[in-house]
């Protein structure tokens, strides 16, 4: 088997079954890994859900990305980008995490050439058919050995998540939220609806968003020119009080020196 033999469907790609994959060399690996489509093919294809559908899942990509780089973590995030797991049909998530791994840019995802599959994916509905989120992903996430899998039907403001019911086994339970947080033993975080949006939290503290981050900044940065303003004031005051001291004392300097000058004069004039 070489990779001039093994030839990419562009209707249905995907990768090399992992007994191909093993008798590939280096360079046909990278020549089928570049042949994958990094666009959807029209099997793949959704139709769009407008904005609500952008923007909460970019919205948990940069909250996310944000978060993990604040604390040094080397974390993987992306939307809708093309996965590849061995023999399968390709997918792409709304959102899709892996652990651990360099979070370099990419324009696909191949299980085989990274060593390593997806270890959560989320998905955002907000129109159309809910079958494949609930239904079709919920088992093919399982027996693909995707950890976690976390579904937002925006249209319904629901959340609902799935962990692997144990080592080894590829079927889904569901996760049970506590007090309405459900918690991602992946990401270490734990997420809940807060209105129409999505928020992840650290010990119950909710994670800052772009905006809020921006708006806090915005404040800090008011607070210490107002205190900067004020210190100018202080110091302006203290200045003034100094030179009128200063000139109080060169006042009263004077007026000595014309009084003992006016004493010799008058002990002169007794003599």
């Amino acid at each position: 088997m070489s990779a001039d033999s093994y030839r990419v469907d562009p209707d249905d790609p995907r990768a090399p079954p992992r007994e191909i994959w093993e008798r590939l060399t280096p360079e046909e690996r990278a020549h089928v890994v570049d042949s994958l489509p990094s666009e959807f093919p029209v099997s793949e294809a959704n139709p769009p859900e407008g904005d609500p559908h952008f923007d909460a899942k970019v919205r948990v990509r940069e909250v996310l990305g944000g978060f993990f780089s604040r604390v040094g973590r080397k974390v993987y995030l992306a939307c809708e980008l093309p996965v590849y797991y061995p023999g399968e049909r390709m997918f792409a998530p709304d959102v899709l995490a892996v652990m651990d791994v360099e979070p370099h840019s990419r324009m696909r995802w191949v299980v085989s050439a990274e060593r390593k599959g997806l270890d959560l994916a989320l998905e955002v509905h907000v129109a159309g058919e809910r079958r494949k989120d609930l239904e079709r992903n919920v088992e093919r996430f399982a027996r693909l050995g995707i950890r976690e899998y976390f579904l937002f039907d925006r249209g319904r403001l629901k959340l609902t998540g799935w962990r692997l019911a144990g080592e080894g086994r590829r079927v889904y339970q569901p996760i049970v939220p506590q007090q309405g947080f459900y918690t991602s033993e992946v990401l270490g975080l734990e997420l809940q609806l807060e209105g129409e949006r999505l928020r992840f939290y650290l010990g119950r503290a909710p994670l800052p968003e772009a905006g809020e981050m921006i708006a806090t900044l915005e404040r800090m940065v008011g607070e210490a020119e107002a205190h900067r303003t004020e210190e100018a004031q202080v110091r302006a005051e203290l200045e003034q009080r100094l030179a009128q001291e200063a000139e109080r004392r060169q006042d009263s300097e004077r007026k000595l020196a014309e009084a003992l000058a006016e004493l010799e004069r008058l002990r002169g004039g007794s003599r």
